[in-house]
């Protein structure tokens, strides 16, 4: 029986190089010159600190762009309120990974709701679909692509036939 799972990941060592991007890209851009900033990432917690908070959005923007580059999805970015502490304004950025349980609940919801006949399951932090024909879960993929779908960076993998 044809299935594919649905999850919300990335590539680690992607998201490593577009910090690495930013933080060549914050030394060589005019507006940055004399200014301590600075991204670090920290397992799935990217830290921005520059010295004001117009900084520091400057600095999610290019952040932003580098993720994209690098095909990771900008709706996995978690963003933290900034942190203004005399000359030093912090930001953290947290890249989420995994399906939630209420998000993988509201995508079988939803595939139910579109009467395809195929079975959802959710399965930790995934969720699996399975159906008789490869055409029913390509429906249920171009649905969850599309504007009624989840506003959550969605991968298909391990499709089985």
């Amino acid at each position: 029986m044809p299935s594919f799972d649905i999850v919300s990941e990335f590539d680690k060592h992607e998201a490593a190089n577009a910090v690495d991007q930013a933080n060549r890209e914050i030394q060589t851009r005019f507006d940055f010159k004399g200014v301590k900033a600075s991204f670090t990432l920290e397992g799935e917690v990217v830290h921005l600190e520059a010295e004001v908070d117009f900084q520091l959005q400057q600095m999610l923007d290019v952040l932003r762009n580098k993720l994209i580059s690098r095909s990771i999805d900008a709706r996995c970015m978690d963003v933290k309120d900034p942190e203004l502490a005399g000359v030093k304004a912090r930001q953290d950025v947290t890249l989420k990974q995994g399906l939630e349980q209420e998000d993988a609940k509201r995508i079988v919801k939803e595939i139910k709701a579109s009467k395809v006949k195929v079975q959802a399951a959710i399965q930790g932090d995934k969720v699996r679909v399975t159906g008789k024909k490869r055409d029913d879960l390509q429906q249920v993929m171009a649905l969850l692509r599309g504007e009624q779908g989840p506003d959550l960076p969605l991968q298909f993998n391990n499709f089985r036939d």
